[in-house]
Order: structure tokens, then C-alpha cells, then sequence
């Protein structure tokens, strides 16, 4: 039962708009009134009304330690202490930076900001401000964040201009965003060259994991590489949700391709409000207070965020065995839940990369967002509601990739895949 998250829900509703914060969380993709957490420690959450979950959203990928990890409450705890902030510089803010610029790729300067949508909107900025032009490319089904250049679809021909996707988003805004399909490299070619000298970047998500877990086909991603290089435009990878979770190098190191920027997000807080963008000095150095590129933000580098994260990335670059240990669970569990959808004769794709998985009901190969699409979306939300009565909290939308924390048990993913089972067996 959960009596008292219908009933804060229906609180939430009368003051908040549509009851919640983030879109996400309202289970309009999935049915039913959203569940309220209370408290979280290691693999689960707990609800409002006493129900523990075991967790498979992590924060939307951050808690890769588990919730509430001891060396980080205990490092905030005393971090509070000295105050929440100050507007000012910390010794902390040097810290975490040397210890990512020191050990990322291409990472040469880094700024920090307070969310992954500020730290794209911030890039694509300084990718205008850098070369003098103004359009940029991303890509359907990936996510950046909520920023105006951002929320924009497809028109109908392969080379057209965006359209905005939400009312208060300009045309004038929109026409300046280019949009490409995932893993179709000759897409984006013929972009470039309907748009000669025009484009300032190339903004992607190297692995998806808006759209579930997408892998890019092999000589995806470095033909973007070499078409940058070629054509002068700076390739971007927004790791906010890869970054410092496929492994301490983020998707540059997994993939083996260097971009002129990066971004990230909450992982940098261990899940406080908090993200960075950052890459070659020669582009960093055009950002105020240094260049003419203007950025600011009083919470930018606060210090409880800044010493979350620099605990958290330390131990991680300390104990690389984590991104190892993760990567078998989440290979477990794939093992385990393939024969169960076989024997239910379900058509189903999986796609997994480290510890990040995601399960499409479809038997079209899901490479992008029109493939993405072609799940069976009554099948998600059934077993999605089926997992969730039985303890396992799946991301409430079959575009969003799973996220394994290290503190997942063998006995949770046993949990987790008799759940399955049970589920499957009532679609």
C-alpha cells in the first residue's frame, strides 16, 4: 500500500506543478501516482509508507557508491559545519579540479557550475564565443538538459532546421540548432556540408542513456572526431551521466576519442546539485573572467558539493575494482533476466555498457531514437508496475537506462531477477 505517498502527492499537486519537480517523477509514461522517498542507504530506498525498494535509478546515475556511503555523509557533515557557503573561493574548489584535470583526457581547465544543464548551455556557449559561429548539431534522443537550444525536434527532411519542442522556446533559437540522427554518421556529414563555416560544435551524449542505454556503432563516434577536425568545429561530449561511471575516464577513455569539451553533472557532488564543464585550455581561456565569454554563478563551486564529490572521486580513482565489480552485476543481471523474456516468447532488445543497462521490448535493434521507439511501451509499464510491487525500482519510463550502484548485493540481484520472472509471468 501506499496510502501516505497518494496523500503527500495529492498535497504536492495543490502547490507544485503537476505534484513534482522534474517531469520524470510524475509516472505519466508509466500510470499511477508517484512514490515518495523518505530515506535511502546503500541499494535502497524507502518510501513514505515503510516499503524498501531495491534501487535501480541511483539518482539518475550519481550514487555509484550506494546511497548515504559513509565517507561522504560523515566529509559533508563536517564540510557543513564551516558553512553551507560563501560566495567565495575554497582550497576545496582547487582539489577537485586538480584531481579531474590530472586524470581525465583532454580535460586541461575545468569550471564548475550547479547542474548538467547549466554546464551544456555554458559549453555551447563558449563552442559559439570560441570559433565566431553560431548553429551546433545534436542529436534525436539525446538528452542536455532543459536549456532553450536544447528542447528542439526534427523537421521532416534530413537537412532542415529544428523546431521548437516546448512552448517559450523561440524559433530564432531554434533555427540555430541542427539536428542528426544517432549512429548515422553520413547524416551528419551532409549537415556540415549544407552548412558551410556555420557550425560551432558538435554536441552528443557518447553513450545515450536518454533513450536507454545506446551504443555507438563502431566508427561512429571517431568519424564525428575526424569530421571536427576537418571541418573546425568542436566536438562536445556531454557526460553527465557517463562521466566517472563507465570508468574514472568517463566515455573518452571507454571509447578511446578525446573531445574539445566536456560535461558533467551531479556525479561530481557524489548527487549534490553541482556540475563542471571543461577541456582544452586555448577554449577554457575564452571564459570569464579571463575571456569575453561571460559565466557566473554564486553557487558555482559551493562547498559541500565540492568536498562530496572530491571524496567520492578519489575512492573511485583509488579502487578502479569498482567499475570491474559494477560491470559484472550489471552483467549478471542481464544473464539472468535474457532466458526469462526468451521463454516468454516476448521480442526484447538489452543493451548494456559498465553499469549501465536498459531492456526494450522490441525486436528491432536499438541504435537510436526512432529504433528506441518501437517498444512496446504497454509491456514497459506493466513491467515496470510488476517490479515495483515486488521491492525493485526500475526508472519510471522505457527511455532511460538502469544505473547500478556497488552497493547492490548478490542476494539483491537474486531479488531482482525472481521479480522479473514473476513480472514477465503476468504480462
Amino acid at each position: 500500500m501506499n496510502n501516505n505517498s497518494k496523500s503527500l502527492f495529492q498535497q504536492a499537486s495543490k502547490y507544485i506543478p503537476g505534484g513534482v519537480n522534474s517531469p520524470v517523477r510524475a509516472f505519466k509514461s508509466v500510470g499511477g501516482d508517484p512514490i515518495f522517498m523518505e530515506r535511502a542507504k546503500g541499494s535502497y530506498l524507502y518510501d513514505a509508507d515503510g516499503n524498501r525498494y531495491i534501487d535501480y535509478i541511483a539518482s539518475w546515475g550519481p550514487m555509484i557508491m550506494g546511497h548515504a556511503w559513509e565517507p561522504v555523509i560523515s566529509a559533508v557533515q563536517k564540510a557543513a559545519e564551516r558553512s553551507t557557503s560563501f560566495g567565495a573561493p575554497t582550497e576545496m574548489e582547487i582539489s577537485l579540479a586538480q584531481l579531474i584535470v590530472e586524470n581525465i583526457p583532454n580535460m586541461e581547465r575545468i569550471r564548475m557550475v550547479n547542474s548538467g544543464t547549466e554546464a551544456t548551455m555554458s559549453a555551447i556557449r563558449l563552442a559559439r564565443g570560441f570559433s565566431g559561429k553560431n548553429k551546433f548539431i545534436k542529436f534525436a534522443g539525446n538528452y542536455h538538459g532543459h536549456g532553450d537550444s536544447f528542447l528542439i525536434k526534427a523537421g521532416s527532411g534530413a537537412i532542415t532546421l529544428g523546431q521548437p519542442s516546448s512552448p517559450g522556446v523561440t524559433p530564432g533559437t531554434a533555427q540555430d540548432t541542427l539536428l542528426a540522427e544517432y549512429n548515422d554518421l553520413a547524416g551528419v556529414q551532409a549537415l556540415v556540408k549544407a552548412n558551410p563555416d556555420e557550425i560551432a560544435a558538435i554536441i552528443l551524449e557518447p553513450i545515450p542513456g536518454n533513450m536507454g542505454c545506446i551504443l555507438p556503432e563502431k566508427g561512429f563516434i571517431e568519424g564525428l572526431r575526424q569530421l571536427c577536425d576537418e571541418e573546425n568545429i568542436l566536438l562536445i561530449f556531454d557526460e553527465v551521466m557517463t562521466g566517472f561511471r563507465l570508468g574514472f575516464g568517463g566515455a573518452q577513455a571507454t571509447l578511446g576519442v578525446e573531445a574539445d569539451l566536456v560535461t558533467y553533472g551531479k556525479v561530481i557532488g557524489a548527487g549534490l546539485p553541482v556540475g563542471a564543464y571543461g577541456g582544452r585550455e586555448d577554449i577554457m581561456e575564452y571564459v570569464a573572467p579571463n575571456g569575453p565569454v561571460y559565466q557566473a554563478g554564486t553557487l558555482s563551486g559551493n562547498p559541500i558539493a565540492m568536498t562530496a564529490g572530491y571524496t567520492l572521486l578519489k575512492h573511485l580513482l583509488e579502487h578502479p575494482e569498482v567499475y570491474t565489480e559494477l560491470a559484472a552485476k550489471c552483467e549478471s543481471i542481464e544473464r539472468g533476466i535474457r532466458p526469462l523474456l526468451e521463454a516468454k516468447g516476448l521480442p526484447y532488445q538489452i543493451n548494456r555498457q559498465g553499469s549501465m543497462i536498459s531492456v526494450h521490448f522490441t525486436d528491432t535493434a536499438v541504435r537510436d531514437f526512432d529504433s528506441a521507439q518501437t517498444g512496446d511501451n504497454a509491456h514497459f509499464k506493466n513491467f515496470f508496475h510488476g517490479m515495483l510491487k515486488r521491492g525493485v525500482y526500475l526508472p519510471p519510463s522505457a527511455y532511460e537506462s538502469w544505473f547500478l550502484n556497488a552497493a547492490l548485493s548478490a542476494e539483491d540481484i537474486d531479488h531482482t531477477l525472481q521479480a522479473a520472472k514473476d513480472s514477465l509471468a503476468e504480462l
